[in-house]
C-alpha cells in the first residue's frame, strides 16, 4: 500500500501514533532532519532526530494563489542547526520538506508541505525560522527587460561563459586579510589589474567555506601581490591560509563581453537601443546631423 494511502487507512483506525518530521535541504547539499517525536525516525536515507526541541506552529494553506506559511521554532545545537551558520547565511533559502508520519511504520507517511526557509531569528539559545510555500515564487516579477547592458549573470545558462576556465579564474590561498576586510593575495600571474573587478570570490576551506562575495575593487600591486576588497564582508571570518577562488568579473557591456570573454554571441543585452532621452534631442543638438545612426 502507497504511504499516503497507508497513513490515511491509519488515521481512519482512530488510534493513531503519528508525528511530524522536516528535512531541511541546504544548498551547499547538506540535510539535516528533524522530528517532534520523542525518538529519531528514519527513511529518505535521512536520520530524523528527536533531540533538537524543534516543533512548528499550525500550517496555513490555500487552494489559491496565497503563500502557505508557517514557522517552526528549535534549539541551536552544533550538531544541526547552530548559531554560527545561521550568522553565516547557510541556511538562507534552504528547501524544506514535511511529513506527517506514523511513528510505528515510517511507511506509512504523508508530504505536507513543501518551500523554503524565509527570515531566521535567534534568540536564547533558540532559533525561529519562517516557513514559505512554492506560492512564493509566483511573487517574483518576470519578462524580459529592454536595455543596453547584459541581463545574464556571468557564467549562467543563457551566457554560457565556463567560469572554471583558468582563463577566468584561480585557486589560491588568502596571504593575509587586513583590519578593513581586504584579502591579500599571490599566484595570480598573468591577470591584469582589475581583472576580478565586479567578479566573486568563493571560499572553499575555513570558516566561511561555501560562502562567496562580490568583488568592490580589484588592486593589482608591483610585486605581484593582490588585494581583494568586497562590496559587503562575509558572513564568517576568513583567515590567513584559507583558499578562494577568484573569478573574473564582468561589467555587462557589449565591448566586455565581445574583447574580454569572447562571447558576443550570447550577449543578453540590446547594445543599439537608444537612451531613454533620445527622443527629447532637438535637431539641433544632436552630435551627428547627417541623417545616419545616432550611435
Amino acid at each position: 500500500m502507497p504511504g499516503a494511502e497507508a497513513l490515511g487507512a491509519h488515521l481512519a483506525t482512530g488510534l493513531t501514533t503519528v508525528a511530524r518530521c522536516w528535512e531541511v535541504r541546504r544548498k551547499d547539499g547538506r540535510r539535516f532532519g528533524f522530528t517532534d517525536h520523542d525518538l529519531d525516525l528514519s527513511f529518505d536515507d535521512l536520520v530524523f532526530r528527536a533531540d533538537t526541541g524543534l516543533s512548528a506552529a499550525a500550517l496555513q494553506q490555500g487552494t489559491g494563489l496565497a503563500v502557505d506559511n508557517s514557522e517552526a521554532i528549535g534549539a541551536l545545537r552544533d550538531s544541526a542547526v547552530s548559531d554560527a551558520d545561521i550568522a553565516a547565511g547557510r541556511f538562507d533559502g534552504a528547501e524544506v520538506t514535511a511529513w506527517l508520519v506514523n511513528w510505528a511504520d515510517e511507511d506509512a507517511r504523508k508530504i505536507l508541505f513543501r518551500g523554503t526557509l524565509g527570515e531566521i531569528t535567534r534568540t536564547g539559545g533558540a532559533f525561529t525560522a519562517e516557513l514559505r510555500g512554492l506560492t512564493e515564487w509566483l511573487n517574483r516579477p518576470v519578462g524580459r527587460v529592454f536595455q543596453a547592458p547584459c541581463l545574464s549573470v556571468l557564467g549562467d545558462a543563457a551566457c554560457g561563459v565556463d567560469t572554471s576556465d583558468p582563463r577566468y579564474s584561480v585557486d589560491v590561498r588568502v596571504d593575509d586579510v587586513t583590519d578593513g576586510g581586504s584579502l591579500i593575495l599571490s599566484g595570480t600571474d598573468g591577470f591584469d589589474a582589475g581583472w576580478f573587478q565586479r567578479g566573486r570570490v568563493s571560499v572553499t576551506t575555513g570558516q566561511a567555506a561555501g560562502l562567496w562575495g562580490t568583488i568592490k575593487r580589484d588592486i593589482l600591486f608591483e610585486n605581484g601581490t593582490r588585494q581583494i576588497d568586497l562590496w559587503e564582508p562575509l558572513r564568517a571570518a576568513i583567515a590567513a591560509g584559507d583558499a578562494v577562488t577568484l573569478i573574473a568579473g564582468c561589467d555587462k557591456r557589449f565591448q566586455t563581453c565581445r574583447e574580454k570573454f569572447d562571447n558576443a554571441l550570447n550577449f543578453q543585452g540590446f547594445p543599439d537601443i537608444p537612451q531613454e532621452e533620445w527622443i527629447l534631442i532637438h535637431p539641433t543638438m544632436a552630435r551627428s546631423r547627417t541623417g545616419g545612426s545616432l550611435r
